[in-house]
């Protein structure tokens, strides 16, 4: 089993993107299993906690504004959909990682396909409502398939050399 092993920095680097994605697909898979679990009186308590310090200093705080505006959302019936979307991009990106770190071949095309349609997405997303977080991101993961483009090639090549 080959297990990726960087040699240079941007192979480096490589491993780093690729780990964050897999951490924050991670991330996804438990935020998924959590609303499947919580009722929504249990997603109002959790957000109102989260937020009602920060709101009572500054009611018009943008985060915690916003994260109040999600957690009722997702209490009023919108938790199927949201666990849906979390519990699929997570594990594509936990599964896709994982192929990557072992230097699958099969696994570099359909990252890199999966990475693009994310990012048509993204770029959507940049057009109807542009926000700085979203072009770091955005600017992140043009770099990351970039660097998995690049891996991509250097193992073809390495196994062309050995067959």
């Amino acid at each position: 089993m080959n297990f990726f092993k960087p040699k240079t920095l941007l192979d480096n680097f490589y491993e780093i993107g690729i780990i964050i994605k897999g951490i924050d697909g991670t991330l996804e898979l438990i935020g998924g299993v959590l609303l499947l679990t919580f009722s929504s009186g249990t997603i109002l308590n959790i957000t109102h906690t989260l937020t009602r310090t920060e709101l009572s200093e500054d009611p018009h705080d943008f985060v915690a504004t916003h994260i109040l505006h999600a957690g009722t959302s997702l209490a009023h019936g919108h938790t199927g959909f949201a666990a849906l979307f979390l519990l699929t991009h997570g594990a594509v990106k936990v599964g896709l990682v994982t192929a990557l770190l072992l230097q699958k071949l099969w696994a570099y095309p359909w990252a890199l396909g999966i990475l693009v349609l994310f990012l048509i997405y993204q770029i959507y997303l940049l057009v109807a409502k542009p926000t700085l977080g979203l072009w770091f991101i955005t600017i992140l993961d043009v770099v990351i398939i970039w660097l998995v483009w690049r891996e991509w090639q250097k193992v073809r090549s390495e196994h062309g050399a050995n067959e």
